[in-house]
């Protein structure tokens, strides 16, 4: 393409650009309330979820679907990074393990005590997702932290990751299935088919608690993983 065409496509994409925006804008009427979804949230969530948590309520069941996108943009994150570093061999890492610097006195004391406490702490969060703030994302985060400090003292227990890996495909395949028996027995997908319970309580919120579950011990792994292909690198 010479630099006469180039220049007529680049118009025309800022045409027919603007010809789409102009149209999408003009469907807006202007001064109207657009905040009656928001207000359906407020004033619905809890009777509709039974999760306290209202923003749980949003991103887990009324948006549930957007969730499952993020949650599979950051397995297509994970794989990314794990493409680009394959080429490190187990056994380069080993050898590269053995030539390791050790961690300070301080960690290698400290860690034993301090990476149950994390992973225990990573766990509550997402369980209670649906009942105070918190959820998956913020869950598996945590978790991922405690198998990082855990591998900066102990870099050799990760020369296998497979457990995490077989871990993430049950969560992410947990999620699914969640979502497809709401098909089921609810006539669309993520479809709340489980009794809700009372309010307040750990047993509540129906399918809820199971998703961020899933999505806490997904995202665990995954953030694990990409600290282990980063690991790899020289």
């Amino acid at each position: 393409m010479n630099k006469k065409n180039r220049k007529i496509a680049i118009l025309l994409l800022i045409l027919i650009s603007g010809i789409i925006l102009l149209f999408a804008f003009s469907q807006i009427p202007f001064g109207k309330d657009r905040m009656f979804v928001g207000k359906y949230y407020i004033e619905n969530g809890l009777k509709d979820t039974g999760s306290q948590n209202l923003v749980t309520s949003v991103v887990v069941d009324f948006r549930g679907f957007d969730t499952l996108g993020e949650v599979t943009v950051l397995f297509l994150a994970a794989t990314g990074v794990g493409a680009l570093m394959f080429y490190y061999k187990k056994e380069k890492d080993k050898e590269k393990f053995a030539e390791e610097k050790d961690a300070s006195f301080i960690l290698k004391v400290s860690t034993p005590i301090l990476f149950p406490l994390i992973l225990i702490f990573g766990v509550y969060v997402f369980i209670h997702g649906h009942l105070t703030p918190g959820g998956g994302f913020q869950g598996g985060a945590i978790i991922a932290s405690s198998f990082l400090l855990l591998y900066i003292v102990f870099p050799h227990l990760f020369h296998e990751l497979e457990s995490f890996k077989i871990l993430e495909s049950l969560a992410g395949l947990t999620f699914v299935s969640v979502g497809l028996l709401g098909l089921i027995f609810g006539g669309f997908f993520l479809k709340n088919f489980l009794g809700k319970g009372i309010v307040g309580t750990l047993f509540s919120a129906g399918i809820i608690p199971i998703i961020y579950i899933a999505i806490g011990l997904k995202v665990g792994a995954e953030l694990t993983g990409i600290l282990d292909d980063l690991r790899r690198r020289e």
